[in-house]
């Protein structure tokens, strides 16, 4: 068999440091990959004029996968979100971020096992705001009956194929009646080809006090944009911070693995960068490319190194650098 074509999107700040750690796990575990290198971000930008190049987003559309670092995103003023774009212009409309404890991570609360499923390409992530007159911005919230019944129907089948228990739906309904109304109704006629899956509703706010006081309440999360972005970084914070959770975007015939966190310029190039979240989305990507008992390796050889706590970076109170951590991973890989 041939090697894998997959794209590799180094981004911005700590990004080509922690992609290049989940590459070399990657190759680590003896599954080939040839990794064709696109740059989105600041670097494309300074390059072509534009964060995200057209021939970039035709490139991994060809491919069809990609690993992506973790991309800058200006905080108001700057050019649009990278992220937000890709998604919209791959219609990768799924965001899906399992979220679980890895013994020994300070901090981590015990047998967290969550999935949240996000609706990836609507909400308030259209991007449309306006100033009718001064002092007064609006933005408009788009829920869709086509795009909440399809992440809906991904929901349902990602717990059945999982066995998973059951989803529960996030919602505001009870003041954003007409549009959290149509992502429930949506919600509720799939639940409704799924009798063995249980189905459940909780108010956003109500799901978040959940997840703190017990978050195993909960097991696959279904969630409009915004609500999905906020609560799947509470749920990081539950199983030790942002640099352990991976995610998957995905749409149909296309699907690009990330980070759950940020560029984090302040440490770029200092070699401490946690490669976690890399690492684990890497393990995801082979497992998309059928390459589940390689994925599943990774895993593991990421649990043996945490449990030993010997060897762990800044953000969770260790002193390893981030090539430390991944040549512990990497040995890790050959134990018994």
């Amino acid at each position: 068999m041939g090697a894998y074509n997959v794209v590799l999107i180094p981004g911005d700040g700590i990004g080509p440091e922690v992609t290049q750690a989940a590459c070399r796990v990657i190759a680590a575990t003896g599954v080939p990959v040839d990794w064709e290198v696109v740059e989105v971000g600041t670097k494309a930008l300074e390059a072509h004029g534009d964060p995200l190049p057209p021939e970039a987003v035709e490139r991994i559309r060809e491919c069809g996968v990609a690993l992506k670092g973790p991309v800058t995103t200006p905080v108001g003023a700057g050019f649009p979100s990278v992220n937000v774009a890709l998604r919209k212009r791959l219609d990768l409309y799924v965001n899906l971020r399992p979220v679980r404890s890895i013994p020994g991570v300070p901090g981590s609360r015990d047998s967290v096992d969550l999935v949240i499923i996000r609706e990836n390409t609507e909400g308030l992530y259209v991007e449309i705001e306006r100033e009718p007159r001064a002092g007064v911005v609006e933005a408009v919230r788009r829920i869709t009956a086509g795009a909440s019944l399809r992440i809906a129907r991904f929901a349902f089948m990602y717990a059945a194929h999982n066995g998973r228990r059951s989803v529960t739906a996030v919602h505001k309904a009870n003041i954003l009646k007409k549009s959290d109304g149509l992502f429930l109704d949506c919600a509720r006629r799939v639940a409704a080809e799924y009798p063995t899956i249980a189905y459940r509703e909780r108010i956003v706010d109500a799901a978040c006090l959940d997840l703190v006081l017990d978050p195993h309440r909960h097991d696959v999360l279904l969630c409009p944009n915004l609500y999905g972005d906020i609560i799947s970084d509470l749920a990081a914070g539950l199983v030790g911070g942002l640099g352990l959770v991976p995610a998957a975007n995905l749409g149909d015939g296309v699907a690009v693995f990330e980070a759950v966190h940020g560029s984090a310029p302040d440490i770029a190039g200092k070699g401490v960068a946690n490669p976690t979240a890399l690492i684990l989305a890497g393990a995801m990507l082979l497992a998309h490319l059928g390459e589940a008992e390689a994925g599943r390796a990774i895993e593991a050889a990421v649990i043996r190194v945490y449990r030993k706590g010997k060897v762990l970076t800044p953000d969770l109170g260790g002193t390893s650098t981030t090539e430390g951590f991944v040549e512990a991973v990497i040995a890790a890989l050959g134990w018994a």
